[in-house]
């Protein structure tokens, strides 16, 4: 028996909701797939740093992130390059930008 997934169109507008709640700058950089399209996280900080959280599962199928521009942030021109090559590979993939001085997460995220 499989687990009833949200939509990621409904995930992607509470992720938003949530970090305007909490005070940060919050946009959607690209629309992907309604129903099941994967979801890539841009946090970016004051410095230009940035950070590119990608979406993926865990053995038990639960979702986690990981840092697809690796464990520190980079420029953002490298950000925006990872994004591209993603997106050209995936055009279902939906692209969200984060304010995060911290370059955490606004919404709930266990990064791996």
């Amino acid at each position: 028996m499989t687990e009833a997934r949200l939509k990621t169109g409904l995930w992607v507008s509470a992720a938003l909701r949530t970090a305007a709640q909490g005070g940060r700058s919050a946009m959607r950089l690209r629309r992907g797939d309604e129903d099941a399209g994967g979801v890539l996280a841009v946090l970016v900080d004051r410095s230009g740093g940035s950070v590119v959280l990608t979406q993926t599962r865990t053995p038990d199928g639960e979702r986690a992130w990981m840092r697809g521009t690796g464990a520190e942030p980079v420029p953002a021109a490298d950000a925006d390059a990872y994004v591209a090559r993603q997106v050209a590979r995936d055009p279902d993939l939906w692209v969200l930008e984060f304010e995060s001085d911290d370059l955490t997460p606004p919404f709930e995220a266990r990064v791996l």
